[in-house]
């Protein structure tokens, strides 16, 4: 299956949402967590029952190495990138851990740069101000939505409202 952005469309508003591919939830990947964490513990148990004592030190050491794993994961589980253009104004909102940055202006002062590196970042550039979005989006399909961007500004710069 093909990652796919959420977008939403109207006669006034265009709307992208980028969201991670997570396929399993912060709960799942807990329960998932646990059980490693036990069965881990319980083998360093069993070795250290027959003489092998330095099993625990060792499992303590695998537990902790995936506990930071796991806080990492669930701490970016969330992360966003939300693109609305509405009445000619374009409104671009990217969450990160616990950072939140925004930034709001006209469509019509706003370039997409984007230069087809297969890691290399969309930016939304204004006369001010620029930021870099589509990091949560594949790298084969980054193209794609600069695409679809371009198009919806230059609607709206033009006064339209259908998506380019």
């Amino acid at each position: 299956m093909q990652y796919r952005w959420s977008y939403a469309a109207d006669q006034h508003m265009h709307e992208w949402v980028l969201k991670r591919n997570c396929a399993l939830t912060p709960v799942q990947l807990a329960m998932w967590f646990g059980s490693l964490a036990a069965v881990s513990l319980l083998l360093a148990l069993l070795f250290a029952s027959m003489g092998a004592w330095l099993t625990i030190p060792f499992a303590l050491v695998e537990i902790t190495a995936l506990a930071w794993a796991f806080v990492w994961w669930a701490r970016h589980a969330t992360d966003y990138e939300r693109i609305v253009v509405c009445d000619g104004l374009l409104s671009v909102e990217k969450s990160s851990g616990e950072r939140l940055r925004r930034i709001e202006c006209r469509p019509a002062w706003v370039r997409v740069e984007y230069g087809g590196a297969r890691c290399g970042p969309i930016r939304i550039v204004s006369s001010c101000e620029a930021i870099e979005i589509g990091g949560l989006v594949p790298d084969d399909r980054r193209a794609a939505l600069a695409r679809e961007l371009r198009g919806a500004f230059a609607s709206q710069h033009a006064g339209g409202s259908a998506r380019g």
